[in-house]
């Protein structure tokens, strides 16, 4: 048995199989990458990890956790701070860890496993368009998201006060040769800005 279906019978994680091909193959809104894919399942042991000792999570909260357990980026006091919140929820780091899987371990599962294999890419500008219009849009989520637990985290831990807040985040693509500015948005819909395309 792979490890993929191991640690999906082990977790009681009911439909994250079928979830995976569905991300994979891009039969429903997003298709994933085996990377994003490996990310979005060892965020679903976390989750897991987290439900087995009834300890309730916010929204964006396993993700933000999840990048600072494994982010290089990350800290080590950071990180450390983190491994201590989990533990002291009842929640075996280490265990958790080993549980990871990485894109290998997906590509593998899905393709052995499953039996599924990846079909002929669609490089349309249609589909091109669309998939980078997913791709930002799930970035300005996932930025909110973390600015807000950092913030939550902040604020419960005492280190700064804050009332009730939203997390706006805006972006916007400025071309300096027509002097014109748009959402990513309004540029991808409008087939982009104002200069003139050879």
């Amino acid at each position: 048995m792979s490890k993929v279906a191991r640690l999906i019978e082990e977790w009681d994680l009911d439909g994250v199989g079928e979830q995976l091909e569905a991300y994979w193959l891009g039969t429903g809104e997003e298709q994933y990458s085996l990377r994003q894919l490996a990310n979005w399942f060892n965020q679903r042991l976390l989750a897991a990890a987290h439900d087995r000792v009834d300890e309730s999570y916010l929204e964006g909260e396993i993700e933000n956790t999840y990048e600072l357990l494994t982010d290089d980026d990350a800290s080590s006091g950071t990180r450390a701070e983190v491994e201590t919140r989990l533990e002291q929820r009842g929640i075996d780091v280490d265990e958790l860890r080993q549980s990871f899987v990485s894109h290998q371990s997906i590509y593998t599962y899905l393709t052995e496993y499953r039996g599924v294999s990846q079909p002929e890419d669609d490089t349309s500008d249609e589909t091109q368009i669309e998939k980078t219009r997913d791709a930002i849009q799930r970035l300005v989520s996932r930025t909110k998201a973390v600015v807000r637990n950092n913030l939550e985290s902040l604020h419960n831990t005492d280190r700064i006060s804050l009332g009730s807040f939203t997390v706006f985040v805006d972006v916007q693509v400025f071309c300096q040769d027509c002097n014109t500015q748009y959402s990513p948005e309004e540029l991808l819909s409008n087939g982009g800005c104002e200069c003139e395309t050879d």
